[in-house]
């Protein structure tokens, strides 16, 4: 995030309008990466320390507008050349070299199996586009259990991509305006509220895109950017009452909301409202002078000065020895701020040595001083250098993220295949010829996983031609549930195909069969009730002869003024309610659950696999099992319990030959495949 390092000189001479040195900001810098440093140790009171990057956002739109608005007021136009290559050097030298500094110590630290991802995020992040990537990947930022060491500059690559754009906006309104008048505030104050628009819209369907995405975070931008053509238009500076209101209720807005805001808040949409506000007022409110000594002393201006470089440095600070020791376990919090309070003096020597030197740099020549002109051709190397830089990192790091995933993790033995046989011991170490390979358990999924019959979380509708089965079916199976009832797709199939049936899957992400309304990244699943009803519809009309349900329990109600469990419970028997008659039903108990993917920390223990074993009473909720077969008996169902055959005092993460897990909760396609036979045993019973 430039703006953390954008700042004009106090001794430099402004233009009219553009904005001179504010110490104010200088602290509201420092404050908005205290709080994003302090949530990131886990300091527990500060909830909503991620808000700090929003502070940031409405900075970057403030200072940035005020100095392209200030060109255009001078000049008429904007230099193109001369504000990339000015934004190149303060941004690039200190992004690019933790980046580099980042993907070492992953080389060097990070579990073997991560390495391919990590250094794929690096190259994502050296062509600017790491939010993108993260979007794609639906990364939960405010929840992620295995972060990337990347994972904060996605932040650095939404104000990249705003800088692209924005002064190109500006042009085409000032050319359309004609002037820095009332048109011109039009225009961008529609772009404004169409960003605010996409935030919430995206929100409700896509929230990794809300997150990460410039259309949906804009608008942060853009409140700075309003406030800084306010400011460049008002004839005088509010009453000083009016000023302290802005000044001093801002900064209780801010610190309210690192306080108020949690991970399970929705966000950004309506919620990011009070730390962009708030900061804007404090910004607007600090324009006639009024300064509050808790911004302006001077360690609050040190942290300030430093901030770019503390948020660059933090972060793989804090991530890469948790990935080192395993996201199981969990670091302490005395180390975690320790390691926050490292990264200051850390940043303050990478502010010294490459931030400062690039973004000042020393020009010497007897032609006077630059022109805009001479700056546009001074500029142009510049950009020429950083986009050779930046490709040749990404190159580099991703050629590297491919040439050591392809040499497989395992220990130099062979194990039999065993998976299927009921109370398994689990192998002890990683056998070569393990399956799926450890850097493939991830993508280990059934065949609806890829075909597009597996719903996502957007989607309300059911894909109809997801039809599988015999060729010449008597009748129909349907799998319903989330991506723990898609799990056991081979089982269900081989049923289907057993016993000629058409089998079809109604399963969603996220989404389970049980009546029960939850939230999906902390906003109200709606989506998910849509789906389920249709389904429901769905099966009514089908009539089939069996309905296969299961679920991952694990999830947050919307309902918050019962438990769970009662909610579960009366959600179940709903479903099994809403059958229509002579469906036979059957009830699957969720498998175990770990603290993390297995394969991470199978990758640090390839010799003491039976290391990354969980406990049975931590991986199987006793509870929940009990509670589903209850529901099951008491409502004509029947309750299959196929865990025996994954766990005995311990669940092992590899029996036999088969890594059992694609990730921390999900079985993988060959362990799904080998207990297929024991699942058609069972749902035989009722056939």
């Amino acid at each position: 995030m430039s703006a953390i390092s954008e700042l004009t000189s106090a001794k430099a001479p402004a233009k009219r309008g553009a904005p001179s040195f504010r110490p104010d900001i200088q602290g509201l810098r420092a404050v908005a990466v205290l709080a994003v440093v302090l949530y990131h140790a886990g300091v527990s009171v500060l909830p909503g320390g991620y808000a700090g990057v929003d502070v940031f956002f409405v900075i970057s739109g403030f200072l940035i507008t005020s100095h392209l608005v200030a060109m255009l007021r001078t000049d008429g136009t904007v230099h193109f050349a001369q504000f990339y290559s000015r934004r190149i050097r303060r941004i690039l030298p200190a992004a690019l070299t933790v980046l580099i500094l980042t993907a070492v110590a992953s080389l060097l630290f990070v579990p073997r199996v991560d390495i391919p991802g990590a250094l794929h995020d690096a190259a994502a992040t050296a062509l600017y586009v790491p939010n993108l990537l993260f979007a794609v990947q639906g990364t939960d930022y405010l929840a992620e259990t295995s972060p990337s060491p990347f994972q904060h500059y996605w932040s650095l690559g939404i104000e990249e991509q705003f800088y692209l754009l924005w002064p190109l906006v500006l042009l085409g309104a000032f050319l359309l305006a004609r002037r820095v008048g009332k048109r011109f505030h039009v225009v961008l104050i529609v772009a404004v509220v169409a960003s605010f628009i996409c935030s919430l819209a995206l929100l409700g369907v896509y929230p990794a895109w809300a997150f990460f995405s410039l259309p949906s975070r804009a608008w942060e931008l853009g409140a700075g950017a309003l406030a800084a053509c306010a400011l460049h238009s008002a004839t005088r500076k509010p009453p000083v009452w009016a000023e302290r209101l802005l000044v001093w209720g801002g900064l209780a807005g801010i610190l309210a909301s690192f306080v108020l805001l949690t991970s399970s808040t929705a966000f950004p949409g309506v919620a990011a409202l009070l730390p962009v506000l708030s900061t804007t007022a404090v910004v607007v409110g600090g324009i006639g002078g009024l300064h509050p000594p808790v911004l302006t002393n001077r360690p609050m201006q040190a942290l300030g000065r430093w901030s770019y470089s503390i948020y660059l440095v933090h972060w793989p600070l804090l991530t890469i020895p948790q990935l080192a020791v395993g996201v199981e376990n969990e670091l302490p919090l005395p180390l975690t701020l320790a390691l926050g309070v490292l990264s200051v003096p850390l940043a303050a020597v990478l502010h010294r040595f490459v931030e400062d030197p690039f973004r000042r740099p020393k020009v010497t020549g007897v032609d006077g001083p630059a022109t805009p002109h001479t700056a546009s051709h001074r500029g142009i190397p510049a950009i020429a250098l950083a986009t050779a830089s930046s490709l040749a990192i990404a190159g580099s790091a991703y050629g590297m993220g491919v040439h050591i995933d392809r040499v497989p993790i395992t220990a130099s033995e062979p194990a039999q295949r065993e998976a299927g046989t009921p109370y398994p011991t689990g192998t002890t170490f990683v056998p070569s010829n393990v399956t799926p390979l450890l850097e493939d358990a991830s993508t280990s999924a059934p065949p609806t996983n890829g075909d597009g019959c597996h719903a996502q979380a957007e989607q309300t509708q059911l894909q109809k031609q997801c039809i599988y089965g015999a060729s010449e079916a008597s009748g129909d199976v349907v799998l319903f549930g989330d991506s723990h009832a898609e799990q056991w797709f081979a089982g269900v199939e081989l049923l289907a195909q057993d016993s000629s049936l058409r089998l079809h899957t109604f399963t969603k992400s996220s989404c389970p069969s049980v009546s029960i309304s939850v939230e999906n990244d902390g906003s109200p699943y709606t989506a998910c009730d849509q789906w389920r009803e249709n389904a429901l519809r769905e099966i009514r009309d089908l009539a089939p002869r069996l309905v296969v349900l299961s679920n991952y329990g694990r999830v947050s109600p919307v309902d918050r003024s019962q438990d769970l469990r009662t909610q579960w419970e009366r959600g179940l028997k709903d479903t099994i309610d809403a059958m229509p008659e002579g469906t036979e039903v059957v009830v699957l108990a969720d498998t175990p659950s770990h603290d993390s993917a297995p394969a991470s920390c199978l990758s640090r223990n390839v010799e003491q696999a039976d290391s990354c074993d969980a406990e049975r009473g931590d991986a199987i909720d006793p509870v929940r099992t009990a509670s589903e077969r209850k529901v099951a008996a008491e409502s004509g169902a029947l309750f299959v319990d196929l865990n025996k055959y994954l766990c005995t005092d311990d669940c092992p993460v590899i029996i036999g030959d088969i890594l059992a897990y694609r990730d921390a909760h999900h079985l993988s396609a060959p362990m799904a495949e080998a207990l297929a036979p024991r699942l058609v045993e069972e749902l035989r019973r009722v056939l």
